[in-house]
């Protein structure tokens, strides 16, 4: 039986000038990380070529919400464990 994907969301941050977050996704030993608004996998540990195109296009398909989650993310209560 596989394991589920977990997802995290990073708060908005500024990089050079442009606000982005961080996406990651786990599952098992298996990890990638994916960066918006560019919906694309920046980091990948044990997805198939194949699974990270199927996590860039969630990424896509699920941008407003992704960003919805990254602008909700407090840092400081995700820290203290209290989300």
């Amino acid at each position: 039986m596989k394991d589920t994907v977990t997802m995290s969301v990073s708060p908005i941050i500024g990089k050079d000038g442009k606000k982005c977050a961080y996406v990651s996704f786990e599952e098992g030993a298996r990890c990638a990380e994916g960066k918006i608004p560019d919906c694309a996998i920046i980091s990948n540990k044990g997805f198939s070529q194949e699974e990270i195109m199927q996590l860039e296009d969630y990424m896509r398909k699920e941008l407003k919400n992704l960003k919805k989650m990254a602008a909700g993310v407090n840092v400081m209560r995700a820290f203290m464990g209290k989300q």
